[in-house]
């Protein structure tokens, strides 16, 4: 198995975190086949189609409490707890086989700002209620915006990963987005000028 060398820009975007994001990776390539988390190629990538690509969203958690749902093999929930040691990540995922990982590599790293919680979005009630709430191809804003809307407190924040096709998706969704009290959407591009994959984020609030 090949696996991407740490790109150059890595140890700048996560600083004093580098280490642990090293032990990460090195675990994802190691286990992450073998328990159906990443794809037979995508190790040749690790590092910059999933680990920066999820790290270069970091700067925008408030510290509070941020869910990920399907957090699958914590891209970008582990990613986020690594970088962001101030913030709580709630890591959301339905598939048993996926928590185990997800919980286990928490302990591995020495996470302590992490919590596990096994169930689909919709069956999920945090308590409090979530400041914030990521998720990294899930599904279509249409279905997205309505099973996250729940978990968030009036004012917290949507923060979606997307492909170079985001804009589409937030026209298809403009009822539901309506319909669940989403103001201020925009699509941020991050990234650019520092890595050869841009991140697009989806972002908004939920109104009052």
């Amino acid at each position: 198995m090949i696996v991407e060398d740490e790109p150059p820009y890595a140890a700048e975007l996560f600083g004093d975190r580098i280490d642990v994001a090293r032990a990460f990776t090195a675990d994802l390539a190691r286990f992450g086949e073998e328990l159906g988390l990443i794809g037979p190629l995508e190790a040749e990538r690790l590092w910059s189609r999933h680990v920066v690509n999820c790290v270069l969203m970091a700067h925008l958690l408030r510290p509070g409490r941020v869910g990920d749902v399907g957090s699958g093999a914590g891209l970008p929930g582990l990613v986020l707890a690594i970088a962001r040691p101030d913030v709580d990540m709630v890591l959301i995922e339905p598939m048993e086989r996926r928590t185990d990982w997800l919980s286990a590599e928490s302990e591995r790293l020495g996470l302590t700002n992490v919590t596990v919680a096994r169930g689909r979005a919709e069956e999920i009630r945090p308590e409090p209620l979530l400041d914030q709430v990521t998720a990294r191809a899930v599904s279509a804003l249409s279905k997205l915006v309505p099973l996250c809307a729940p978990l968030l407190k009036p004012g917290g924040e949507m923060l979606f990963m997307k492909g170079a096709r985001v804009q589409d998706e937030v026209v298809a969704a403009e009822k539901a987005l309506r319909k669940a009290r989403i103001r201020d959407a925009e699509v941020l591009v991050l990234g650019e000028g520092i890595v050869p994959e841009v991140t697009r984020v989806f972002r908004a609030s939920l109104g009052h």
